[in-house]
């Protein structure tokens, strides 16, 4: 059971969405991280059998998802980055009625929703209408349906975008607990949602991937570049115009600017351990901004 893509690309017209996209991966839970534009609902929306390559192939334990489509989306659940619901009905005849159009029907169809329902810690809300449900529930009834079909690659896009901290932390969790015998892919440009759950990160930009890594060797090969001074709040300000900058800290009258950077940026700073988001910034090639 396994993902197989190989030599993908996409364009739209002339423009260069993917290229050459080379990957391979089995179960666990996979962080598909890269700044807005960077191709990845593209990525998603073609495993998911929503888009055709322009070239290359996408299997799915040997079934591919052009040619095979109806086959691939049996064992697919998917999740995307904007998802719809009807909000006069409840949770649960919501999930009841997808799981209808999914052709799980009857007893059948109404014991997988029961089942989801408590995956996803809904029990006490499912016979609330929709539209009173926060942005985390609704997110936790999207994970629902996407699993009525008990899933063997269940793909996630973006999906704490909106959502307050606690919600996050919260649907991170959810998603970490459903990994087993499952492949997930959980796209998104937000790297602490991925950096406690995934053991795998590929990082995208401009439709290529820069890195297939895990959190721990991207954090390593960080370290020597990731640089701490503390300073006034002008100065902050013109390091910020010219330097990556990964964190700002006020304490008192004096200003931590956290910069990621392979050289020195002033002679004041001082090297320090870098964390995920450090080597992510690195990764991508945001260094220096301006000279």
């Amino acid at each position: 059971m396994s993902l197989v893509i190989e030599n993908l690309d996409k364009r739209f017209g002339s423009r260069p969405v993917l290229q050459a996209i080379n990957l391979k991966a089995e179960s666990g839970l996979l962080g598909l991280v890269g700044p807005n534009g960077a191709g990845k609902t593209t990525l998603m929306r073609i495993i998911a059998t929503l888009l055709p390559p322009s070239s290359g192939r996408v299997t799915w334990d040997g079934i591919d998802v052009v040619s095979d489509a109806n086959r691939v989306r049996s064992r697919l659940g998917y999740l995307p980055q904007h998802f719809g619901v009807y909000p006069e009905l409840t949770g649960r005849r919501f999930l009841e009625y997808l799981a209808t159009m999914k052709g799980i029907r009857s007893a059948a169809g109404r014991h997988r929703v029961g089942e989801v329902i408590e995956l996803v810690n809904l029990v006490g809300d499912a016979d609330r209408r929709l539209g009173t449900y926060s942005g985390g529930m609704l997110q936790r009834i999207g994970i629902a349906q996407a699993l009525l079909n008990d899933p063997e690659l269940l793909i996630v896009d973006e999906p704490t975008v909106g959502l307050d901290p606690a919600e996050r932390v919260r649907f991170r969790t959810l998603l970490a607990g459903l990994t087993q015998g499952r492949l997930v892919i959980l796209s998104t440009h937000i790297v602490s949602d991925v950096e406690a759950v995934a053991a795998r990160l590929v990082v995208l930009r401009d439709g290529r991937i820069l890195a297939d890594s895990t959190p721990d060797a991207l954090i390593a090969a960080a370290r020597g570049s990731v640089w701490e001074i503390a300073t006034d709040a002008p100065t902050a300000a013109r390091l910020q115009a010219s330097w990556s900058i990964s964190g700002l800290v006020s304490a008192g009258n004096r200003v931590v600017v956290r910069i990621v950077s392979k050289s020195k940026p002033v002679e004041s700073a001082q090297l320090v351990e870098p964390n995920l988001e450090d080597a992510y910034l690195l990764t991508i090639g945001a260094t220096v901004k301006a000279a």
